[in-house]
C-alpha cells in the first residue's frame, strides 16, 4: 500500500466524485475475494431505491475492450433483499444486461448480492477471460457490480471495499482510505473511476517503483516467488520506459500510475489499458525468460502510451456515458493504431527490445500484411468498424477474413506519417511534435479531452502542412496491393526475404509452436501439423489445401517442423514438387505443391540511398 494513496484520499473526494451529490446515488460495494483460488468472487452491494420498477445495468461495453463484451453470463448468485424480504426481479427481454427488480412500498434501499465465475479453465476474451489462480487473481470491479439506471457513470458515487485472502498483498491505482488485515477500504469515487481501476493481488507480489514524479510504479504477481527476480537490467529499461513516455509526451495526465502486470501460464493474456494502471497478462516467466521477456517486450508500452492515447485523448463516439450505449469502433485506427506505433517505438527507446530487434518485429508485421489477401476486399476501415466482431473470430480464414488489423497495418501508417513529418520539416519535426500538441500539456490528473478524424487532419496540420485529410482517406480505404510500405521505404529501409529466419521470427515460432510457412508455400501451421490458415491465393491453397486439416508427412516421411523446411529448401533446386499428406477429417489425401522459391523469411535492409530516419526514429532520447 502506497503511504501517498491515502494522503491523496482527500484530493480525490473533490476531483473524483460527482459533484452532483445531492441528487446522485450513492452505492456501497463490498466484494469477497478471499475465495479466489476457487475463481469465484462474492459482492454485496447497497443501491438507493424508490417503490417501483428499479432497472439495474450489468456493464456491457467494457472500455479498451470495445465490444459489449460484459461477461453476463458469469454474473450468477443474484438476490434482491430490502426491508427483510426477497424481491422479484427480471431480466430484460431485449437486452440481457438489464435487470428489473420490483421494490415495494416504504423501501430506500435495495441489497444486492451476487457471484462472479472467473473462467476455471485457461480462456481468453480479455479481462472476462481466466483471471485467478492458486495464488494470484485479478478483481475488475465492472465484472461485480450493478448500476441503477438514468446516471452518466461519472455522476453515480460508490464506496468500495475489499477482502482478498490471508497473506495476499495487492496493488491498484484506487486511492485507499484504510486497511485493516486483510481488508482494505477505498476512498469514493464515481463508477467511472472504480471500473478505471482495477485491483491486481496475490502471495507473491512485488512493488518496484520507478520513477517519483508523479509516482510510478510496477505491481507485479506472479504464480512463483522466482519469477519475480529478472536481472537489475529489466527494472532499468522499466525506469527508462516512464521517463521516455514522458519526453514524448511532455507532459501526463495521472496522479500516479500503476503497472499490474499478472504473470501466469494459467490467466488469458492480454493487455488492457487504464488511466492510472494498466491490466497486463503474460506468461509466469516473461520477466526472468530471456525469450519471453523479448516476445512480451511491446506490451507495457503500448498499455502506458494508452493513458495519454486512449484514456486521455479518446474518440467521440468511444465517450460514451455508460456502460450501455454502444460505442463506435470507427477511429481505432488512432486509438489503437497510432498507439501502437508509439509502443513500437518506446520498446526500442526504452532498450526493452535493441533497435535491431524492434526492426525484426517491424519486418514480420509488414510481411504479414504483405501476404493478407483479405485486403481486397475489407479495408482498413472496415476492420475498424468491425472490431466487436473481429476481436472474438478464429484464426481459420484470417488472412481472407482479416482480423483487428487498425492496430499492426496502423503502425505501418504511422510510422509513414512520422516519416514524412520528418521530410517535410526538414528533419525539425516528428511524431514527437504531434504527441506533445495532441497529448501533451499541461500535466493533469485523469481527465478526458475527445476528438474527431477533423481534430486528428488539424493537429497534423498544426505540426506541418500536408494532404493529411487525402493521405489518411487513401490509406483507410484502399485494398491495396501489397503492404503499405511507404514509411519503412522513406525511412531508408526495404522489406525483403531471405532463407533465415530473423532472432525475434524464430523465437516467436519457438514459444508458440508454430511452421513460419506462410511466406513460402502459404501454409500458417502449428508444429504438429495442425493448420490454422492457408493463405488465399498461394501455393498450399490453389493445391486444395484448407484450414482445420492437418499435415501427416510430408515426401513420404512423417511431419516435423524440420522435416517440412529441409523439404521446402530441397524443392528450390529440384523440379519435383513438394507431397503433402494432409488429414481432412478422418480422410487422407497428398497434396503436390509446386513451389520451388525456397524459404522465406522476411527482414529490413539498408536502402543506403535515402537517410536513414528509422534509426533516428527508434534512439533513445
Amino acid at each position: 500500500m502506497k503511504v501517498s494513496k491515502i494522503l491523496g484520499v482527500l484530493c480525490l473526494l473533490v476531483t473524483c466524485v460527482s459533484s452532483n451529490a445531492a441528487t446522485s446515488p450513492n452505492v456501497t460495494i463490498s466484494v469477497d475475494a478471499t475465495a479466489a483460488p476457487r475463481k469465484i468472487f462474492h459482492a454485496t452491494l447497497q443501491i438507493p431505491a424508490t417503490p417501483g420498477d428499479l432497472t439495474l445495468y450489468y456493464p456491457k461495453w467494457i472500455p479498451g475492450e470495445h465490444a459489449p463484451d460484459g461477461p453476463v453470463v458469469d454474473l450468477t448468485g443474484l438476490f434482491f433483499k430490502a426491508n427483510g424480504q426477497t424481491l422479484k426481479w427480471r431480466r430484460d427481454l431485449l437486452d440481457g444486461f438489464t435487470i428489473h427488480v420490483e421494490v415495494p412500498q416504504g423501501v430506500r434501499e435495495v441489497q444486492a448480492d451476487l457471484d462472479f465465475l472467473s473462467p476455471a479453465t485457461f480462456e481468453g476474451g480479455f479481462s472476462a477471460g481466466s483471471s485467478a489462480t492458486a495464488k494470484l487473481a485479478v478483481i475488475s470491479w465492472n465484472q461485480v457490480l450493478l448500476y441503477p439506471k438514468g446516471y452518466k457513470s461519472d455522476e453515480i458515487n460508490y464506496t468500495a471495499s475489499l477482502k482478498i485472502p490471508d497473506g495476499w498483498k495487492f496493488g491498484t491505482p484506487l486511492p485507499i482510505a484504510s486497511q485493516s488485515g486483510n481488508e482494505i477500504h477505498f476512498a469514493p469515487v464515481s463508477l467511472t473511476t472504480l471500473v478505471d481501476s482495477p485491483v491486481i493481488t496475490g502471495e507473491f507480489l512485488k512493488v518496484v517503483p520507478l520513477a517519483q514524479d508523479p509516482p510510478t510504479e510496477m505491481d507485479i504477481a506472479a504464480d512463483s516467488a522466482a519469477a519475480l527476480e529478472p536481472p537489475q537490467a529489466v527494472w532499468d529499461h522499466y525506469k527508462s520506459l516512464v521517463d521516455q513516455a514522458q519526453k514524448l509526451f511532455g507532459a501526463h495526465h495521472y496522479r500516479d500510475y500503476h503497472f499490474l502486470y499478472t504473470l501466469s501460464d494459467h490467466v488469458a493474456h492480454f493487455g488492457l489499458e487504464h488511466h492510472e494502471s494498466d491490466d497486463s497478462r503474460v506468461d509466469e516467466r516473461a520477466l526472468v525468460d530471456d525469450t519471453s521477456r523479448k516476445l512480451s517486450a511491446g506490451l507495457l508500452p503500448h498499455e502506458y502510451a494508452h493513458s495519454w492515447n486512449g484514456k486521455y485523448r479518446r474518440p467521440a463516439g468511444l465517450a460514451t456515458p455508460d456502460y450501455q450505449q454502444a460505442m463506435q469502433d470507427d477511429l481505432l485506427w488512432v486509438y489503437e493504431g497510432l498507439t501502437n506505433y508509439l509502443g513500437f517505438v518506446l520498446t526500442a527507446r526504452s532498450g526493452l527490445l535493441s533497435a535491431n530487434q524492434d526492426r525484426d518485429d517491424l519486418a514480420l508485421t509488414a510481411a504479414q500484411l504483405d501476404h493478407l489477401p483479405g485486403r481486397q476486399w475489407r479495408n482498413l476501415q472496415d476492420t475498424a468498424d468491425a472490431a466487436p466482431q473481429l476481436y472474438f473470430t478464429p484464426q481459420a480464414w484470417y488472412s481472407w477474413r482479416r482480423g483487428t488489423d487498425f492496430y499492426n497495418e496502423d503502425t505501418l501508417n504511422w510510422l509513414w506519417v512520422d516519416v514524412i513529418i520528418r521530410q517535410q520539416s526538414k528533419g525539425k519535426k516528428s511524431i514527437d511534435d504531434f504527441c506533445h500538441l495532441f497529448h501533451g500539456a499541461p500535466s493533469t490528473g485523469p481527465a478526458l479531452k475527445t476528438y474527431t478524424f477533423d481534430d486528428v487532419v488539424s493537429a497534423l496540420n498544426q505540426v506541418v502542412s500536408y494532404d493529411w485529410r487525402g493521405f489518411w482517406t487513401e490509406r483507410l480505404t484502399n485494398h491495396g496491393p501489397g503492404a503499405p510500405l511507404g514509411g519503412i521505404e522513406g525511412s531508408g529501409w526495404k522489406l525483403i526475404y531471405d532463407e533465415n529466419p530473423s532472432e525475434m521470427l524464430s523465437s516467436s515460432a519457438g514459444m508458440y509452436h508454430f511452421v513460419p510457412a506462410g511466406f513460402s508455400i502459404g501454409l500458417n501451421l502449428r508444429d504438429d501439423g495442425g493448420i490454422a490458415d492457408a493463405i488465399e491465393g498461394e501455393t498450399a491453397a490453389k493445391a486444395g489445401i484448407g484450414p482445420g486439416m492437418k499435415v501427416v508427412a510430408v515426401n513420404g516421411r512423417r511431419f516435423s517442423p524440420e522435416i517440412l523446411r529441409d523439404a521446402i529448401k530441397a524443392a528450390k533446386n529440384s523440379a519435383t514438387p513438394i507431397d503433402l499428406l494432409v488429414e481432412n477429417a478422418d480422410y487422407y489425401k497428398t497434396y503436390k505443391l509446386d513451389y520451388h522459391g525456397g524459404e522465406m523469411y522476411p527482414h529490413l535492409v539498408r536502402d543506403e540511398s535515402k537517410p536513414d530516419l528509422l534509426s533516428d526514429i527508434l534512439k533513445t532520447k
